[in-house]
């Protein structure tokens, strides 16, 4: 039933990072209850229930953290939990009375999780953000473009969901090292560490002098014709990443590419020819006659899909990395787990929707929930 089975996490509802780290916790297993506000937030991002795809394989209840039973039930929850997951702006927490220290207090196992833009502390800590910003700072958006033009927004997987990996390794490592010592901490994720963390390789090579140029004109970043992109005959496009010979050789020899082109490929000065012959060559065929041709093979190939296509690929249909949940087509469950791999998530549920189902999966009973209904700590929201 996953790996996390039997641990139980909180989750104070948010958007991006927080959420998507809790769907990759529950999606291992662990018992996720979301903590939702009475109204919702007016970010924009508004859509049908079924359709907000990080909310799926986990029950929500609706508190107001404003009053003092809202503030008195979650802390209740958090005397039941392994682990919290919270993504407001520092000090918001600490105000509500739900910061670290009154929970560690009421929990002193509890892994404290925080997620935030630009961290807990420093100059910026308390600005306003959003991953672009913080993918700037860390240097790696600088760095993805093409030569001469603006670099390129690589949607927000950098710093969001990068930081949404962070905060799930934290939480795992100091989970561990609360079965040894018995003790909680606080888990301080950063969407901007992240982002900063995850150009630890580009950094190692510029510091080699590998990644010395401007943007666009190195190795990794559309300077180098052999690791790029190319439109085909047909208006799609296919990817190449032949870095070492011995796959560059087969891309070439498929291609029917004269051997010359293998020895002028290792020149820089050369890299403008091999582009054009690269870019003459691809638009001869479509791209699905370019697939007949590299794919499965040591050519470092493969075609560009669209959003639209990627889920019918062989490949991905061969592992299930896609998953129709409700009618609905989405990303499946990663990593695979030979041995304790948990079952399809159920799909997303509206706020407080199984809120009953929820308070007894946490240890509450039928009293106990009615009373907390009539204090006002357990509400439902107002569609409105």
């Amino acid at each position: 039933m996953g790996p996390l089975k039997g641990f139980r996490i909180l989750e104070f509802a948010g958007i991006g990072p927080g959420p998507h780290a809790s769907m990759l916790l529950s999606d291992m297993g662990a018992t996720v209850l979301r903590l939702e506000r009475p109204t919702a937030s007016g970010l924009g991002l508004d859509r049908p229930t079924k359709l907000n795809f990080l909310n799926r394989g986990r029950k929500s209840v609706v508190l107001d953290l404003k009053v003092p039973e809202g503030v008195a039930l979650a802390l209740s929850l958090v005397k039941r939990a392994d682990a919290l997951i919270e993504g407001f702006r520092p000090g918001t927490m600490e105000r509500l009375g739900l910061g670290p220290e009154p929970c560690l207090q009421a929990n002193p196992k509890l892994v404290y999780g925080r997620i935030t833009g630009w961290g807990q502390e420093g100059p910026l800590a308390l600005a306003a953000g959003h991953d672009l910003n913080y993918v700037a700072l860390s240097g790696a958006l600088d760095a993805i473009g093409r030569a001469g033009q603006a670099p390129t927004p690589p949607l927000n997987l950098v710093g969001d969901y990068g930081g949404a990996a962070y905060l799930c390794m934290g939480l795992l490592a100091a989970l561990l090292e609360a079965q040894r010592s018995g003790q909680g901490q606080v888990v301080d994720a950063a969407m901007v560490d992240a982002a900063t963390s995850l150009m630890t390789s580009t950094y190692g090579l510029k510091a080699a002098g590998l990644h010395e140029g401007p943007r666009g004109t190195n190795l990794l970043d559309s300077g180098s014709p052999y690791y790029d992109v190319y439109e085909c005959s047909d208006g799609k496009f296919v990817s190449i990443a032949a870095i070492e010979i011995k796959f560059r050789q087969e891309l070439f020899d498929k291609m029917g590419m004269p051997g010359e082109w293998l020895k002028r490929s290792t020149d820089r000065a050369q890299w403008p020819a091999l582009r054009a012959e690269l870019e003459r060559r691809f638009k001869e065929k479509t791209r699905d006659q370019w697939c007949a041709v590299l794919e499965g093979s040591d050519a470092c190939f493969a075609p560009v899909l669209s959003m639209a296509e990627a889920p019918a690929h062989a490949h991905h249909v061969a592992r299930g990395a896609f998953l129709t949940i409700e009618g609905q087509t989405q990303p499946g469950m990663a990593p695979r787990f030979s041995r304790t791999h948990a079952p399809v998530p159920p799909g997303p549920e509206a706020p407080g929707d199984s809120d009953q189902a929820a308070m007894v999966e946490w240890g509450f009973g039928d009293e106990e929930i009615h009373a907390l209904r009539r204090s006002g700590a357990l509400l439902k929201r107002d569609p409105q």
